[in-house]
């Protein structure tokens, strides 16, 4: 598992048919800090997740074990959206905080 940022969408008009009506995000994959880790990466999106949240992504096989990837060609999903993160007693993320200093 690994944490990511939601950092836009993935539109394409012809796929495969097991890929029909899936969602595909482009995911940049972060540290604690928030901080780029890497390239970004096309996911499924399994969750509902939106641009700018911070999520968590799983790859390789463990990518096909949601109920909308599994047996399809997937290498990347989108299974949870990251709500806080704690480690010892203090809150390192929360999402409320990380969107409400984006509207402003």
């Amino acid at each position: 598992m690994l944490f990511a940022r939601v950092i836009g969408n993935v539109v394409c008009t012809r796929k495969d048919e097991k890929l029909v009506g899936t969602k595909l995000m482009l995911v940049q994959p972060v540290d604690l800090e928030g901080q780029p880790k890497g390239s970004p990466i096309v996911s499924v999106d399994a969750v509902g997740s939106g641009e700018g949240e911070l999520v968590l992504i799983v790859q390789g096989s463990s990518a096909r074990q949601t109920r909308q990837t599994e047996g399809n060609p997937v290498d990347c999903s989108i299974f949870a959206v990251v709500d806080y993160i704690e480690k010892e007693g203090k809150i390192l993320f929360s999402k409320s905080e990380d969107f409400a200093g984006k509207r402003g």
